[in-house]
């Protein structure tokens, strides 16, 4: 695709698992494909990377029929907001 993928480093995104914060744009050594570098706000906390292709993809209905959810990852303006409209699954 040659859309571009618009991400908010230190932002807060809203994850249909709960909420997460981006850390850095990581780039991959041998094929220079850009990566996210994000951390869960939730559950054990983890820090993940994930190709910014998939950061920027919509959610698979297929697979989660009652997430609506549209974005993979939603960006969430404020933090206060962020962390009272927690969601569950």
């Amino acid at each position: 695709g040659g859309r571009m993928h618009e991400i908010v480093v230190g932002g807060l995104y809203r994850h249909f698992k709960g909420i997460i914060i981006s850390k850095d744009i990581a780039v991959h050594s041998e094929t220079g494909e850009p990566f996210v570098v994000y951390q869960q706000l939730y559950g054990e906390r983890k820090t993940y990377i994930r190709p910014l292709s998939m950061f920027a993809s919509p959610v698979d209905h297929e697979k989660y029929p009652d997430v609506t959810q549209k974005e993979r990852f939603k960006l969430m303006s404020g933090r206060d907001k962020a962390l009272k409209t927690h969601l569950t699954v």
